[in-house]
């Protein structure tokens, strides 16, 4: 009989470092179990076994919150594309996920978290009561299946996040609440200070940053939602979750999303196990506690920061993990590759390796014709 798992704010509250998955979509679009960019968990009931392996795999590197594989779950997202001869079922794919995360969680003693998406009901304008009735339709199936908090993510306005948190809040579970937004504020140009205090007022116990952007812009957006906090008198915890992409050339709202890579051809941007060590480094020194991923962190980069984080999680490192920074590299068979140590890869600026003359404006452009 296992020992009854320790909850995600009694941890926080004990300033302890959780550390939650990474992207599921993408990774298991890589794998070829889900279509881009429809991004929709059939996956849970034609391939169960892909999506329990990514769980294994995250929980093996080290993450403490395995998310259920529902992104885009509720009855609309799921169906969009579909015609009636072949809809999904709402519940049938929620149960399925939160069956699958909880073989897993049991196995390596990790937290269940439920995962609330935003809501195509939002996006077309159907009202607050249809956004809630869609949402609420999912909470009461995490409730039944024993999920132990709440998570909504990928919100892009703070409106939509507070309708979800009124809704999630009934469960009677732990919330947490993520927008996917960057220095700029929300899609309904809400600033992020403003976002912040509403998302406090709101009684979401955890508020954070997910996606879109690269880890220092995530980081650089939760430290001025604690700051806006604080200045209010609020006291939340706080949490992150980057995209494992480079968008330091990125401008505007949408984040890696406005690339023209997105979302078949961004290998080129993604960030080094090494990057994610920095990450990791910054998100604790930034006071965040909840450290995590989105689309493009893969579980070797959850490890990473499971690594970079082990004095501060009392000496645990991930399962398999053989040092940290590369020190492992030092007994590598080949002597020219074992003077790689931290200095060395801390300061490493990686190359695409391309040759530059092949780097014009033609590589540049798509030239494929529209259909």
């Amino acid at each position: 009989m296992t020992s009854k798992k320790v909850g995600i704010l009694e941890r926080l509250n004990n300033d302890e470092v959780i550390i939650c998955d990474g992207g599921l979509t993408y990774c298991l679009e890589r794998r070829g179990y889900v279509t881009a960019p429809i991004y929709t968990p059939e996956v849970v009931v034609e391939y169960p076994s892909a999506v329990r392996e990514i769980h294994r795999e995250f929980a093996l590197c080290g993450a403490d919150v395995l998310e259920a594989f529902v992104f885009n779950g509720t009855e609309s997202s799921l169906n969009r594309t579909r015609t009636k001869d072949n809809k999904l079922s709402c519940k049938e794919i929620n149960d399925a996920a939160c069956q699958i995360v909880h073989e897993v969680a049991d196995e390596y003693g990790c937290l269940v978290a439920g995962p609330i998406s935003t809501t195509s009901a939002y996006t077309e304008k159907a009202g607050k009561d249809v956004v809630q009735k869609e949402v609420r339709f999912q909470v009461d199936i995490f409730k039944d299946k024993n999920v132990d908090f709440l998570i909504a993510e990928y919100i892009g306005t703070v409106e939509e996040a507070e309708w979800l948190v009124e809704v999630m809040k009934t469960s009677g579970l732990p919330v947490a609440i993520t927008l996917c937004i960057g220095p700029l504020g929300d899609f309904n140009n809400v600033p992020v200070s403003e976002c912040a205090v509403r998302l406090a007022k709101s009684g979401a116990d955890i508020i954070g940053i997910n996606c879109r952007f690269e880890p220092d812009t995530c980081i650089e957006t939760v430290q001025a939602m604690r700051t806006a906090n604080e200045k209010a008198g609020y006291k939340v915890h706080y949490m992150v979750q980057a995209v494992g992409y480079r968008t330091a050339d990125v401008d505007n709202k949408k984040g890696f999303t406005s690339l023209d890579g997105c979302p078949l051809a961004l290998e080129s941007r993604l960030i080094s196990r090494f990057d994610a060590y920095k990450y990791a480094r910054k998100a604790y020194d930034a006071g965040i506690r909840f450290i995590g991923g989105c689309c493009g962190f893969q579980p070797y980069h959850i490890r990473a920061v499971a690594e970079e984080l082990r004095e501060e999680r009392g000496g645990r490192l991930p399962i398999n993990s053989r040092g940290i920074w590369g020190e492992h590299i030092a007994l590598h068979v080949e002597e020219e590759l074992r003077h790689k140590n931290k200095e060395f890869w801390y300061n490493l600026v990686p190359k695409d390796g391309r040759k530059p003359k092949e780097i014009n404006n033609n590589d540049a452009q798509c030239t494929c014709k529209t259909i």
